[in-house]
């Protein structure tokens, strides 16, 4: 179903619906401040292994990443982190990047990597936020595969690919096509891993 949601104001009512499918183990394809994502309940392993199935990838190895409304939900799937860590993630965040942290217990077997870390984002996105707060944990995202632009911008166009295989295509406008910088905090200091959206001086 393609749903169209003010990227601005976004309609309770709608963002309800989408929940309540999330909470059902549905997958979504949602906004945030760089591409459009694709997006699941992480306490639903049947839904990320959909996921997988739809980037074609195995769980243990895929790019997925956690996406959190505010930096409360770290202590949960995260390790606990250093000042300097936890200072860089304030100054940061929301914003257009993901941070690789060492994962906590609470981070399902499933989306374990051998090396036992996650990434988190906080979109600087009113829909993905609105979404996140009404469920009341983090969602599960993976960057949508496509060929061509329209593929991950346009809504319409990610409906007649996705159609089938997602519960909803949320119509927040035109997406971005620069994904998140990517920051590995699992060190003693801050890695650059991938340059995007987000400015970076190390």
């Amino acid at each position: 179903m393609l749903l169209q949601i003010h990227p601005d104001n976004p309609q309770p009512r709608l963002i309800k619906q989408v929940v309540e499918s999330l909470q059902k183990g549905g997958i979504i394809i949602y906004p945030t401040d760089t591409v459009y994502g694709l997006g699941c309940d992480i306490l639903h392993q049947k839904a990320v292994e959909r996921i997988c199935r739809i980037k074609k990838v195995d769980p243990s190895k895929a790019q997925l990443s956690f996406v959190c409304s505010d930096l409360s939900h770290l202590s949960d799937f995260t390790k606990p982190l250093s000042k300097p860590s936890y200072r860089l993630l304030k100054m940061y965040l929301p914003g257009p990047y993901t941070f690789i942290l060492p994962a906590s217990k609470m981070v399902p077997k499933i989306l374990q990597s051998k090396k036992e870390t996650i990434g988190l984002r906080i979109p600087a996105n009113n829909i993905a936020m609105a979404i996140i707060k009404e469920l009341g944990r983090p969602i599960l995202s993976a960057s949508l595969p496509g060929e061509m632009v329209e593929d991950y911008t346009d809504p319409e166009v990610m409906f007649e690919n996705y159609r089938n295989e997602v519960d909803f295509v949320i119509d927040g406008g035109i997406g971005g096509m620069i994904p998140s910088t990517i920051v590995d905090c699992t060190g003693d200091q801050p890695v650059l891993i991938r340059e995007g959206l987000g400015a970076w001086e190390e």
